[in-house]
C-alpha cells in the first residue's frame, strides 16, 4: 500500500533558510521554476523539493502556463506564524517597558 505524502505545517515550512528566502523572493512577483532555480547554488530539483514543502503549507500556489509552472506567494498561510508570534509580543513589550523604565531613572 502506497503510503500518504508528508503534508507540512507552515512552521516547518519556514524553519529552513531557503525556504525563506524562497518566500522573500516571491514577494517581488509571480516566477517560473527556471527564475527561482537560477538564484539558489543548488540543483533545480532540489529548488523543487524546496517548492514543494512551501506548496504543502499552503504558502505558495502553482499555475500551469504551457510548458511551465508558475509560483504565487499566498501570504495568508503566514497568519498562523502571525497569530503564534502575538502572543509573544505581550512578553516583548513588557521588557522594553522595564528596560526603558531601567534607562530613564535619575
Amino acid at each position: 500500500m502506497a503510503q500518504p505524502a508528508e503534508k507540512y505545517d507552515v512552521f516547518q515550512a519556514i524553519a529552513d533558510s531557503t525556504r525563506r528566502d524562497i518566500l522573500q523572493l516571491l514577494t517581488k512577483g509571480d516566477q517560473p521554476i527556471a527564475a527561482i532555480s537560477a538564484q539558489f547554488p543548488m540543483s533545480r530539483t532540489a529548488v523543487v523539493k524546496h517548492l514543494t514543502v512551501l506548496e504543502q503549507a499552503c504558502l505558495v500556489a502553482t499555475e500551469k502556463k504551457g510548458r511551465e509552472k508558475i509560483y504565487t506567494l499566498h501570504v495568508e498561510g503566514l497568519k498562523e506564524v502571525e497569530d503564534w508570534l502575538q502572543y509573544f509580543e505581550l512578553f516583548w513589550d513588557n521588557k522594553l517597558s522595564q528596560l526603558q523604565r531601567l534607562v530613564e531613572e535619575p
